[in-house]
């Protein structure tokens, strides 16, 4: 007899809603039963004729769905009830509903538009909002209004915000279900963890706690693989650990489930959150924590990150407790700290790289579809980007070689790897496609090949993939490991920088680095495939040498000979030279003896804008002269730093030759210029406002100075002996230093004849009796100039 559930009081309702609006969603909280029952129920209710597809996040989910459902129908997997996944099948003519991770559905579609022999889609644990599910609802949106009005569609979900999903739906109806069958205590912590204190070690602590206080089988929910393994070594003397991630091969998992007669401690990652049922736990311990990925389009990396969980999430969590008891869910967070985490977690179409989603939307051929969250336009950019650059896109539209990448089950990089250098990149395109199974043994990805090739059991699924993809692979075409990987992230290829530290320039311009232990740390040219994603400069964790004549096979359509010529503010001169280039990597330089003189003019100004223009007294002289004839209105050039600097082209650029560093152009004038500017108009509007001479009663010119904008002269006193008005120059008195018999300043003046009326005969009494064969007359402004002494 089948045990009830709280989805069984929904059913009816559902199978109403279906039947009438061919579309529904079903809000179900976690323990709802919703995953086995409903699938069921919709084939009981013969809703269509066709098959019930079901979607899963995850391959273990997968699995385990149509087990329960066939085993309810005392069945097999593969009778009634199958299932569908990368590189495991098992269906049959006589199946009627088949659970399929998320990827399939996507295919069959593609392959099929109007989805033959498909009578309903259900998409459980929506609220996942995993980018399969989000292509796969909008294309299926696309499908039932364009070919199949007929297609149920169905959503279902845990947490998920259910308006937003009905309303892409068409107002689809929403059906509840209660939630769990029993209650959950939930047990947080009295005070916030110590900023030093360490993740593991509290989880440790925490596990133990419940381990004394409760009785039954336990559940932790840690970020990752990493952590659970410390988490395990540290509590192994509580009994039976049993670890659950999703790189574990598929027999630790179903271990991991199945009952025991004693009591287990399950560490898991998220692949429990959903969809299982544990037997025997009635304990969850939630470390608060989810590990996700990350792209970022301006580096092109993707990296994983450890945030906090959403509050959804926690409360999926905290459901497995009670899916076979009353339970309880200890926290490794206070209640007030709950407040702060998120609703939900972001859509992965928000956060992840496009490069699939991309492909599949220009081989449906058109990117107009209705998704519950849009992508964002600079992820989808960066994505088309990178097709382009592996021949998949035209522009926007699928190339011949993008279908062919298409129909392989892998990463558009991977699948462009396979196409081109066949079978051989297999191993590699599986290694690539999985978690790092050897992480922290070094960044060498020759060190995971040769495991894959021992038959180490820690890779026996990647060695599976591996027969798998090579079967869908063209013949080999005998190309390295190294050169694989090249083609697969030719934007990836790093040359190491000088100096003794590891770091290494990107084709693609962004820098990378590795530890200085690492036994690839003194590699010249390396293919990264795995990096921290930092935007600034990653740490790699997973690369493989390349040798130069290797890369140049693979990449030859790539290397582009660029003649350059640049200011190098390093050496402070002009550098010419020809360089073999892949992307940003300088992969071979020689000088480039015959640059024309152009561009090593255009480069010189470059310079010239960061050294700045040389001064001289004459040049100093002639530009302000210019700056006060402009101030009197004068129609000339603004001779001023900026205006110069931004004019270079115009002005300079005819006087520079042999002109190619700093040195030179600090010994450079560029007075001959300067004077080039005016015409001869302007040269006589200069001179006529802002001359370069002043002449004297007596004839003679005396150069003007104009050092702080006031145009002045030095002369003896005697030599403006009558004058009776005082000179201007540009509209403003001429400053004028009287000097003495030996060349001393006795009186700077604007106005001479106040001068000759006020302080003058202070001067002439002192003066006359130091110098007395000079002239010091009564009345100077009467007196004739003169630069004679009296006869002894």
């Amino acid at each position: 007899m089948t045990t009830p559930l709280p989805i069984d009081a929904a059913l009816p309702e559902l199978i109403a809603a279906l039947r009438q609006s061919r579309r529904a969603v079903l809000h179900a909280p976690p323990g709802a039963g919703k995953t086995t029952r409903v699938p069921l129920a919709m084939l009981d209710a013969e809703l269509c004729d066709g098959r019930i597809l079901m979607l899963e996040p995850r391959r273990l989910a997968t699995r385990m769905a149509a087990t329960r459902m066939a085993e309810t129908l005392g069945e097999a997997p593969g009778e009634t009830v199958g299932y569908r996944m990368r590189g495991e099948t098992k269906t049959s003519h006589a199946t009627r509903i088949e659970v399929v991770t998320e990827g399939i559905l996507t295919r069959m579609i593609q392959s099929d538009p109007e989805l033959s022999g498909i009578g309903a889609v259900i998409f459980d644990e929506f609220h996942e909002r995993s980018l399969h599910a989000d292509l796969g609802l909008a294309l299926a949106l696309e499908v039932a209004t364009a070919f199949r009005p007929d297609l149920l569609l169905l959503v279902m979900s845990a947490t998920l915000d259910t308006g937003p999903v009905a309303a892409l739906l068409g107002d689809a109806p929403v059906v509840t279900s209660e939630g769990r069958s029993f209650p959950v205590e939930e047990r947080h912590l009295d005070r916030p963890l110590p900023r030093d204190r360490r993740f593991e070690d509290a989880m440790s602590d925490l596990i133990a706690r419940a381990h004394a206080e409760e009785p039954g089988d336990i559940l932790a929910f840690l970020p990752g693989a990493p952590e659970i393994t410390r988490v395990a070594a540290k509590i192994a003397d509580l009994g039976d650990i049993r670890p659950l991630y999703g790189a574990l091969p598929f027999a630790q998992q179903r271990a991991a489930l199945a009952p025991a007669p004693h009591r287990r401690i399950v560490l898991a990652t998220s692949i429990a959150e959903t969809s299982l049922t544990i037997p025997g736990v009635r304990i969850v311990i939630d470390g608060g924590l989810a590990r996700r990925a990350r792209f970022d389009p301006g580096s092109g990396m993707t990296r994983l990150v450890t945030e906090r969980v959403s509050r959804a999430e926690a409360t999926q969590r905290a459901g497995r407790a009670g899916r076979v008891e009353p339970g309880v869910c200890y926290r490794l967070w206070t209640k007030g700290e709950a407040g702060a985490l998120p609703p939900f977690a972001p859509a992965e179409i928000e956060v992840a790289d496009l490069a699939g989603l991309a492909l599949d939307l220009a081989e449906w051929g058109t990117g107009d579809l209705a998704f519950l969250t849009p992508p964002p336009d600079a992820g989808l950019a960066r994505a088309r980007e990178l097709l382009r650059d592996l021949g998949a896109l035209d522009g926007d539209s699928i190339t011949p070689h993008g279908r062919a990448l298409a129909r392989m089950p892998t990463h558009p990089r991977l699948a462009h790897m396979l196409a081109v250098a066949g079978q051989d990149a297999a191993p590699l395109a599986a290694l690539l496609s999985e978690p790092d199974p050897l992480r922290g043994a070094g960044a060498d990805l020759t060190l995971r090949l040769r495991a894959l090739r021992s038959d180490d059991p820690r890779l026996s699924a990647i060695a599976r993939e591996a027969k798998r993809l090579a079967r869908l692979a063209p013949d080999p075409r005998g190309l390295s490991p190294a050169q694989q990987a090249a083609l697969a992230y030719p934007d990836r290829i790093a040359l190491r920088r000088p100096g003794d530290a590891p770091r290494w320039l990107l084709a693609n311009g962004k820098g990378a680095r590795m530890d200085a232990g690492d036994p690839l740390a003194a590699a010249r040219l390396l293919v990264v495939t795995d990096t921290d994603g930092h935007p600034r400069e990653a740490l790699i964790r997973q690369a493989i040498e390349i040798g130069e004549p290797d890369l140049r096979e693979v990449m030859a359509d790539r290397i582009e000979t660029i003649r350059e010529v640049t200011w190098d503010p390093r050496t402070a001169r002009v550098r010419a030279v020809e360089e073999e280039r892949l992307g940003a990597l300088p992969l071979s330089s020689k000088p480039w003896r015959d640059a024309p003189e152009d561009r090593t003019t255009a480069a010189m100004l470059d310079g010239i804008r960061t050294l700045g223009l040389p001064a001289s007294r004459a040049t100093d002289l002639f530009r302000k002269r210019a700056a006060l004839a402009r101030a009197t209105g004068a129609d000339l050039p603004d001779l001023s730093d900026d205006a110069l600097l931004a004019t270079l082209d115009d002005w300079l650029a005819p006087y520079l030759a042999g002109v190619t560093s700093a040195d030179a152009w600090r010994g450079f004038d560029i007075l001959p210029a300067l004077r080039a500017r005016l015409d001869w108009s302007q040269t006589q509007a200069l001179d006529a406002a802002a001359p370069r001479h002043w002449t004297t009663p007596l004839g003679r010119e005396i150069p003007i100075d104009y050092d702080d904008g006031t145009p002045n002269v030095s002369l003896r006193l005697q030599e403006v002996f009558g004058l009776t008005r005082h000179p201007m120059i540009a509209g403003q008195p001429l400053r004028m230093t009287l000097l003495s018999p030996a060349g001393r300043p006795l009186q700077t003046t604007t106005d001479l004849p106040g001068f000759w009326a006020t302080s003058y005969l202070d001067v002439r009494k002192d003066m006359r009796g130091r110098y007395p064969r000079h002239p010091w007359p009564e009345d100077p402004a009467s007196a004739a100039p003169t630069t004679r002494t009296k006869p002894r």
